[in-house]
């Protein structure tokens, strides 16, 4: 404790010195109430029995306040002047954004500057810019780190848990963050912007926000010309890592791609903190027309398309701070209510209308697939009526022994069996004398149907009926366009053997064609001949 106390001679714990440099690096100038209601909401519901405000003030900044010191002794901040309510002013060194850099994982070239002598003038706009972010932000006291308090302590905490949430963390805010319209980040040239506060809370619905605070200074004049040059910045493109020109902005900061694409410029709120002479409600009808030409869409059908445009919007501090982000405190530029934010930034209506033409598409798609799978149906159930079925086994023949089967271009071989299936072709290939015995004996003659033959053009012996032989079948076959070499190609080789043995050497006939003839010639009468014919035969 004792190496402890001489590091950090207030007795600071590294919890608060790291809400110092959270706050700070983010706001570059606070005081120590802001940093403690920042960075230790639970703070503020503790020491309600002191006596003033100003003593429960003193008693929850306390903690803070030890870490300011031991950090200014480190080198890490310093007193930056005080407020028009004589409130000290806190920043940080160079050495101190550095190490902020590292609490707020950011890159210490986007820190920005130190903003020494920001309290020279009581530093009103930066305050308002702090409460902003406050008002924005709406810190949630940490329950668990009030278990030892009272009752009352404890149900006015929970109060604050249970009311609507506010946007980001105090790391989703950069302040005083240029927007150069000429040069580059590190060194801006002239004719650009420099945005009060930039919110980058895509976990929460808000993807990229620029925040303008007024304190009711600035006429509508030179607010509309601090949107020209909001206006220039978006437009300007340069090119990125890839080589792809795109817009400046989209090279530093990461948004959602939309349907849009680089057409889609990122919202503008305007906070009005009302302490100057000017009525803010004058400034934003003016303001209004001023800026037609950079907020106004164009009709498309059921919504307006805002490519190209910058949505603006307008609320006051005020009434920031009695309903937050979620609460109807925001009227965009072109409408007549008052939204949460989340709705104003956005446009319902074309989310509307594209969900529906996503959704008609989608049912489009079903009926479509729905007629390709009923085609897809009916053909299957056309092709299954037509597959063959086998003659042996009447089973349905497979989709590869139905494309064997098919017939073939010419001079491609042809199946030996295209009315059996593969089992049965297989056995008749086998066996084929097995196969013919078991078959019906044709007529004499006379062809038998297809089944009868081992195969469907082999030639039957018109003598017997059998089959012919593959050397037979060979020895009969036709040559070219010419008649078959064999004598009698319609006889077996038994039956061409026996009528050569048979047959008559002076006619040329045999017995057996002899009497086939016999028997289909029909009986003719013998007639009695007359005439001088007759007279000679006698």
């Amino acid at each position: 404790m004792a190496g402890k106390r001489k590091t950090n001679p207030a007795g600071s714990t590294n919890n608060y010195r790291g809400d110092v440099l959270r706050v700070l690096g983010a706001l570059k100038v606070a005081t120590t109430d802001q940093i403690q209601r920042i960075g230790a909401p639970h703070l503020t519901f503790r020491h309600a029995d002191k006596p003033s405000p100003s003593k429960r003030k003193q008693a929850r900044t306390a903690s803070h306040t030890a870490a300011l010191s031991d950090m200014r002794g480190h080198g890490l901040s310093e007193n930056g002047g005080s407020t028009e309510t004589g409130d000290a002013l806190r920043n940080l060194t160079s050495k101190g954004l550095l190490a902020a850099s590292y609490e707020l994982n950011r890159p210490v070239t986007e820190m920005g500057s130190t903003v020494r002598g920001a309290g020279s003038s009581g530093a009103s706009h930066p305050m308002a810019v702090n409460e902003t972010v406050i008002a924005m932000l709406r810190p949630k006291p940490n329950m668990a780190r009030l278990t030892v308090d009272p009752p009352h302590v404890r149900a006015a905490a929970q109060a604050a848990v249970d009311s609507p949430d506010g946007i980001g963390t105090i790391a989703s805010y950069w302040t005083e963050v240029p927007l150069p319209a000429t040069g580059t980040w590190n060194a801006p040239g002239r004719g650009g912007a420099q945005a009060d506060i930039v919110l980058t809370a895509p976990q929460d619905g808000v993807p990229l926000l620029f925040i303008e605070v007024d304190n009711c200074h600035e006429t509508a004049e030179e607010l509309a010309d601090k949107l020209e040059k909001y206006a220039r910045f978006f437009r300007r493109k340069v090119k990125d890592t890839d080589g792809t020109e795109r817009p400046m902005w989209r090279t530093r900061w990461t948004v959602p791609t939309t349907s849009s694409g680089d057409a889609a410029h990122p919202p503008v709120l305007l906070v009005f903190n009302r302490i100057g002479e000017r009525n803010p409600d004058r400034t934003i009808a003016r303001l209004h027309e001023l800026t037609r030409h950079l907020w106004q869409g164009e009709r498309a059908e059921g919504f307006h398309d805002y490519d190209g445009k910058i949505p603006i919007i307008a609320t006051s501090l005020k009434k920031l701070r009695e309903h937050g982000p979620a609460g109807p405190a925001f009227l965009r530029f072109g409408r007549t209510h008052l939204q949460p934010l989340r709705e104003a930034i956005g446009n319902p209506r074309r989310e509307a209308a594209r969900a529906r033409a996503r959704e008609a598409a989608r049912v489009r798609e079903e009926e479509y697939q729905a007629r390709v799978r009923r085609a897809a149906q009916e053909q299957a159930a056309e092709r299954e009526a037509r597959r063959p079925v086998c003659t042996g086994c009447g089973a349905k023949f497979t989709d590869e022994r139905w494309e064997a089967a098919q017939a073939r271009d010419w001079g491609a071989p042809k199946d030996s069996h295209p009315h059996l299936c593969d089992g049965c072709k297989a056995d008749a290939v086998v066996s084929p004398a097995a196969d013919t015995q078991e078959r019906r004996k044709p007529v004499r003659g006379v062809a038998g149907p297809d089944d009868f033959w081992p195969a469907p053009q082999r030639p039957v012996c018109t003598e017997c009926g059998a089959a012919f032989s593959d050397e037979r079948w060979k020895a009969t076959a036709r040559v070219g366009w010419g008649p078959s070499l064999a004598k009698r190609p319609s006889l077996c080789g038994d039956c061409d053997q026996r009528f050569e043995s048979d047959v008559d050497l002076a006619w040329g006939v045999s017995h057996r064609q002899e009497e086939r003839d016999q028997e289909q010639e029909p009986a003719v009468p013998e007639q009695k001949a007359t005439g001088w014919l007759w007279r000679l035969r006698r």
